[in-house]
């Protein structure tokens, strides 16, 4: 018989959680002892950082658990793994949904479309599509255009009601809520809550000219900038712009832009964040030169109304490459809400960590449950250790989503958020990294040239942990060399 991948496939699922949890609880612990001793290049790295040794914890072991690890430092301590915290969502939701699941986004007419006009409200219905970005809100509009509508003689009514979430603060976290991480999980989620600031330097009028996208209704935006004294560095070219965000219905610069930085993006989370989705609905439409009578703001649709259309995200393999590969927050919390809202029906925090957990036992059986919090690692209070974190790499190995959560991660050397990796194997490992202020982590798998593959889990929880990286290198180098 042929074993083809998806014959492999097939089997692996048909198989399902008995096997992925009898194989997860299979201890490599169980073999010869493990070896605790640090690389020496790799503690020399920490001890440069100025990191000891009793703040990391460390696994390598071969990807099929059969034999001990070749490195277990503290592998039962709970740590904060930063970002990569997202492996553990983002299994859990291949694992769950299926690669192939999508979030569907319903429109309404609220009335009948007579000679290019609808008479009535238009609605749009988020179900948390984590994706719906610029260029799939063009589409939405563009259709609705396309079946005639050109005047809305009404409202455009969002019916964000299907999170159900609390107040969010975004500067709670770091105080920086201008930052498009810091913003938080919505029904109707448009472009991350996120203002893309394109800067262009035109030293002919001596000034940079700003373009905002999507164009946001009712905000006056700043649209030129003096440039900086000829010859000046490129350098930190945001400190030198000055973001002022103080009048919250405008986006504004203080400082200058050196004309020797060419072309420029900056992603801005603006004010407001709970009215961003209907300014940059209403902003776009008018762009596109649609007319609307009434306003866009909150509302749900009437019951018993049909949707004209839905628009259809990405699927889930691919949400899940943008979240591993570039380490999306919202993204991320998206995907464990809705883990939530598909297990029970209510979409919060609590009811989505009730079905990771629920999954995680049926996966992993008595391996200690993470901590996921917001499922994004974005936290202070997530935490999981090596060794779960180490079965469960190992449990996903062997499971039918296996490719879909591999090729989700960043290759080392190559692309994602390890492009800049100074490690001497590059291409040889797909690694998940993970950075906060005071803990640092990559979890993976890597490739040896011996033809074995390897997991690998590292972690740092210290005010010098953002200096590991060198260690992290170190840390390849030895697995891949095996």
């Amino acid at each position: 018989m042929l074993l083809t991948p998806t014959f492999l496939r097939k089997t692996l699922a048909a198989l399902g959680a008995p096997l992925l949890a009898l194989l997860a609880q299979t201890s490599y612990s169980q073999a010869q002892p493990a070896d605790t001793r640090i690389p020496a290049a790799v503690e020399t790295a920490l001890q440069r950082a100025k990191i000891p040794r009793e703040a990391v914890s460390l696994l390598v072991v071969n990807v099929d658990g059969k034999t001990a690890p070749s490195l277990a430092w503290r592998t039962q301590q709970p740590m904060n793994p930063a970002s990569v915290m997202k492996l553990v969502t983002t299994y859990a939701a291949l694992d769950q949904l299926g690669p192939a699941f999508v979030w569907r986004t319903p429109v309404y007419l609220g009335g009948p479309v007579v000679d290019g006009a609808l008479r009535g409200n238009l609605y749009i219905q988020g179900q948390g599509d984590p994706k719906l970005v610029l260029e799939r809100l063009w589409l939405m509009l563009r259709r609705l255009q396309g079946m005639g509508v050109k005047v809305i003689v009404g409202d455009i009514v969002l019916d964000r009601s299907a999170f159900q979430l609390p107040a969010h603060d975004a500067a709670g976290f770091d105080n920086e809520p201008w930052r498009p991480y810091n913003a938080s999980p919505d029904a109707l989620l448009i472009n991350y809550k996120a203002v893309a600031v394109n800067v262009a330097p035109d030293t002919g009028a001596g000034v940079a000219r700003i373009q905002y996208d999507p164009p946001m209704f009712g905000m006056d935006n700043q649209q030129t900038l003096a440039l900086a004294a000829p010859n000046s560095d490129c350098g930190d070219w945001r400190s030198k712009m000055q973001l002022d965000m103080a009048n919250p219905q405008r986006i504004a610069f203080n400082g200058s832009y050196p004309a020797s930085c060419g072309d420029k993006s900056w992603s801005i989370a603006p004010a407001q964040p709970e009215r961003f989705a209907a300014k940059a609905i209403e902003g776009m439409w008018r762009e596109l030169g649609g007319k609307l009578t009434g306003s866009a703001h909150d509302g749900t649709v009437p019951q018993g109304l049909q949707p004209a259309f839905q628009l259809e995200s990405p699927a889930l393999s691919e949400v899940v490459r943008d979240i591993n590969k570039y380490s999306n927050n919202i993204m991320a919390q998206h995907v464990l809400l809705t883990l939530g809202m598909q297990r029970t029906g209510v979409t919060n925090y609590e009811s989505a960590r009730q079905s990771l957990a629920q999954w995680w036992t049926a996966r992993l059986g008595n391996v200690e449950q993470p901590a996921v919090d917001n499922g994004a690692g974005l936290s202070r209070n997530a935490s999981i250790t090596a060794n779960g974190l180490g079965r469960m790499l190992q449990s996903a190995w062997v499971s039918p989503v296996m490719p879909e959560f591999v090729s989700s991660m960043p290759i080392v050397g190559v692309d994602g958020t390890l492009r800049r990796s100074r490690s001497k194997f590059a291409g040889s490992a797909h690694l998940k990294t993970g950075t906060l202020r005071d803990s640092t982590a990559l979890a993976g798998y890597v490739d040896g040239i011996s033809g074995q593959r390897y997991v690998l889990v590292a972690m740092a929880n210290h005010a010098n942990a953002t200096a590991a990286r060198a260690a992290w290198d170190a840390l390849v180098d030895w697995t891949a060399a095996q």
